[in-house]
C-alpha cells in the first residue's frame, strides 16, 4: 500500500504549504457555528418572539406566565393556540392555562409534531381555527421555529392572502427555522411545499 502512504503524504504536504489558508478555513467555519449558535441560544432567551401581523398575528416560543401577562399588556393578546398539544398535569402546560384564564384570554390546543408532515385534513383544521379564533392570536410551540413557523405561514396564505414569499419567509433560520432535508423540522417545509398548490401557488 505504498501509493496510499504516497497519497496521504502528498496531502498532508500541501496542506503544510497551504497551512494559512487552511487554518483561517478552519477558523472561518467554527466562527460560522458559533455565530449561528449564539443567535439561536438569542432566540431562546427573548422568547423567539415576533409580529406576523400587527394585531393580528404574533408568534413566540413556549411563553411563561410573565410573557404571557406582557404580551397581553403589550399586544392585546385575545387568544393562544398552543401547538404542543394539550398536557394537563405538565407544568409549563398548566401555568399557560392558568394565566389565560386570569386574563380572559381564550386557550386553544393543537396537537403537531416538528418531525412529522401535516397531512391535508389536519392542515385545513389549523387553518379554520386560526381564522375564527380573536384576534390578535398568539400562536406558539416549544421553541417557535419549526411548528410555529408553519403555522404562520399556512395564516398568511390562506386567511390572510400574503404572498408566496411572505408567507414561506415564517420557515426560516430568521426564527430559528433549520429547513434541511437531513434535519427532521424539514417535514414543515415539506407540508408548505405539498400544499402550495391549494393555497394558490400552483407554480412553485
Amino acid at each position: 500500500m505504498g501509493w496510499a502512504r504516497n497519497i496521504h503524504a502528498l496531502v498532508w504536504a500541501v496542506l503544510w504549504r497551504r497551512r494559512g489558508w487552511f487554518l483561517r478555513l478552519v477558523v472561518m467555519a467554527f466562527s460560522g457555528v458559533a455565530l449561528a449558535g449564539s443567535y439561536l441560544g438569542g432566540l431562546q432567551l427573548t422568547g423567539n418572539f415576533h409580529t406576523v401581523i400587527a394585531n393580528e398575528l404574533y408568534r413566540s416560543a413556549q411563553p411563561g406566565p410573565a410573557q404571557i401577562a406582557a404580551y397581553a399588556a403589550t399586544y392585546g393578546i385575545r387568544s393562544i393556540v398552543n401547538l404542543r398539544g394539550a398536557n394537563p398535569g405538565r407544568d409549563w402546560y398548566d401555568a399557560e392555562r392558568a394565566m389565560a384564564r386570569r386574563l380572559g384570554i381564550l386557550h386553544l390546543d393543537f396537537a403537531m409534531s416538528a418531525k412529522r408532515p401535516l397531512d391535508d385534513t389536519r392542515a385545513a383544521q389549523l387553518i379554520a381555527l386560526l381564522r375564527s379564533v380573536p384576534k390578535p392570536v398568539l400562536i406558539h410551540c416549544q421553541a417557535g421555529a419549526d411548528r410555529t413557523g408553519l403555522a404562520s405561514a399556512l395564516y398568511l396564505a390562506a386567511v390572510a392572502g400574503r404572498g408566496e414569499e411572505a408567507s414561506e419567509g415564517q420557515l426560516s433560520i430568521i426564527y430559528g427555522h433549520v429547513g434541511l432535508p437531513i434535519l427532521g423540522p424539514y417535514a414543515m417545509d415539506e407540508t408548505f411545499e405539498r400544499m402550495e398548490p391549494a393555497l394558490g401557488f400552483p407554480n412553485s
